[in-house]
C-alpha cells in the first residue's frame, strides 16, 4: 500500500516545535506517510506579503490532507508596519491564512473535543457538601460552523457609499447616523441556510455515532434574531431525523457560566463561528487548558487538523523547549480518524491517558507554574520528555 503524503504546516512560533512532536508519536504508533513541507504564517506575510503562499494551496489541493501548528496574527497597523519596505504601500492587506484556508477549501465543519483526562491536575473541580470536592468527568465536542459569520472578512471601515447607503435603509441604522463614516468600522455576521445544515448534521451524525444523548445549539436568538435565529430553526429541523438524541438551545452568554457549574451535562454542542469559538475554549479550560486542546477543519475533499492554542512565540526559541505537544498529538489523532487510522489513533490516545494518569512526567502548566526557562529545575518536563513519555507507552 503507498505511503500517504500529508501536507505539514509547522507555522509560526511554537508550532515549529509541537508539529515534528507530533509526527515522531505518529512514527512510533506505525503510522508511515511522506511529509510535505508547506511555508505559512508570519514570515511569508513579511517577505511576500502573503502569508499563506499558493504554492501551499496547491499542495493542499493535491494532497488533502494537512497537519498545522500556529500562527501569529497581528492588528492592522502593525502587520503594515512589518511588512518588508519593499512591499509597504502596494496594497498588501494581511488575512489570517487558517481563516484564508477555510474559506478556500470549504472546511466548513470544524471539531473540537474538549474531553478531561483522569489524573489530569488542570481538570476541572467543585466544591461539594461539606467542604468536600468533586472532578466532574467533562466530555464535551463542539461543531463550529467555521467559514461564515462574524470571521466571515466582510467588514469596512469607513464603509463605501454602496455599502453606507444599503446599511442607511435599516431602521435600526438611525442610531449611527450622527457618527462620521470614518470614524464607523463595520463588520457583518453573515449565515447561509446550507451552512447551518451541514454543520448541525454533522454534529448530530456525531452525537448517534459515539453515543451522546443531546445536541446544544449554542447561539443567541433572542438578541441576533436572524443569524443566530437561522442557526438554531436549522438546527431544531435537523434534530427531528434523530428521535434518541434531546436537542437542548442555551443563549452562549448562560452556556459560559453554566459550563463551570455542570459541565457533565453537556455532549455535543453546534454554534457558529465566533461563538464556537468561545465556547471551545471555554469548555477547553475544564480539561487542561489549550495545552490539551485540539481540533478538525473538515470539508468536502480537504482537511486540516490544528491545536487550538496559538503561536506563543516567546517560547519558540527556549532552550530546552518547555511546551506541552499533547494539543498537537492529539490533534494528529484527529487526522487519523479521519483518514480511517482509527485503531492508531486509539493507541495513541490510551497512551496520552497513561502518562498522565501516571503523572510522573508533565509539562510546567500541568504543574501550574509560570512558563519561562528556570520550570525544568522546578520538576517540568521538556516538550521532548513529554513526547518520550507518550512513545515509551505506546
Amino acid at each position: 500500500m503507498a505511503k500517504r503524503t500529508i501536507v505539514s504546516m509547522p507555522g509560526d512560533g511554537i508550532g515549529k516545535v509541537v508539529l515534528p512532536e507530533s509526527i515522531r508519536v505518529l512514527e512510533a504508533a506505525g503510522f508511515k506517510a511522506d511529509y510535505m513541507h508547506a511555508d505559512i504564517g508570519w514570515e511569508f506575510w513579511i517577505k511576500e506579503g502573503n502569508a499563506l503562499p499558493d504554492r501551499t494551496i496547491d499542495l493542499l489541493a493535491q494532497h488533502k490532507v494537512g497537519l498545522f501548528g500556529a500562527i501569529t496574527s497581528k492588528p492592522k497597523d502593525k502587520a503594515a508596519s512589518e511588512l518588508s519596505p519593499e512591499l509597504r504601500d502596494k496594497g498588501f492587506v494581511y488575512y489570517s491564512p487558517i481563516v484564508g484556508l477555510r474559506q478556500r477549501f470549504n472546511l466548513d465543519i470544524c471539531i473540537r473535543p474538549c474531553i478531561s483526562f483522569p489524573g489530569n491536575p488542570l481538570n476541572f473541580i467543585r466544591r461539594t457538601h461539606g467542604n468536600q470536592y468533586e472532578e466532574p468527568p467533562v466530555n464535551v465536542v463542539i461543531f463550529r460552523q467555521n467559514t461564515e459569520g462574524l470571521y466571515g472578512g466582510v467588514e469596512w471601515t469607513n464603509p463605501p457609499d454602496q455599502v453606507y447607503e444599503a446599511l442607511s435603509t435599516h431602521p435600526k441604522f438611525a442610531n449611527f447616523k450622527d457618527c462620521p463614516r470614518e470614524d464607523l468600522a463595520v463588520s457583518t455576521r453573515i449565515f447561509t441556510r446550507k451552512a447551518c445544515r451541514r454543520i448541525a448534521r454533522a454534529a448530530f451524525e456525531y452525537a448517534k455515532k459515539f453515543g451522546y444523548k443531546s445536541v446544544t445549539i449554542c447561539e443567541k436568538p433572542n438578541v441576533i434574531r436572524e443569524t443566530s435565529g437561522m442557526m438554531t430553526l436549522e438546527t431544531r429541523a435537523i434534530g427531528k431525523d434523530y428521535p434518541g438524541i434531546d436537542v437542548w438551545e442555551t443563549n452562549i452568554d448562560a452556556q459560559m457560566m453554566w459550563l463551570t457549574k455542570n459541565p457533565e451535562d453537556y455532549g455535543v454542542i453546534v454554534a457558529g463561528n465566533m461563538f464556537g469559538d468561545i465556547v471551545s475554549d471555554g469548555f477547553a479550560g475544564l480539561v487542561g487548558g489549550l495545552g490539551f486542546a485540539c481540533s478538525a477543519n473538515i470539508g468536502d475533499e480537504v482537511a486540516v487538523f490544528e491545536p487550538t492554542h496559538g503561536s506563543a512565540p516567546k517560547y519558540e526559541n527556549l532552550d530546552p523547549s518547555i511546551v506541552n505537544p499533547i494539543a498537537m498529538i492529539l490533534s494528529a489523532c484527529m487526522m487519523l480518524d479521519h483518514i480511517g487510522e482509527t485503531d492508531k489513533s486509539k493507541r495513541i490516545r490510551d497512551a496520552i491517558a497513561a502518562v498522565i494518569a501516571e503523572g510522573k512526567v508533565q509539562a510546567y502548566d500541568m504543574l501550574k507554574l509560570k512558563g519561562g526557562p528556570d520550570v525544568i529545575k522546578q520538576g517540568a518536563a521538556t516538550t521532548q520528555q513529554m513526547t518520550d513519555a507518550v512513545i515509551d507507552k505506546l
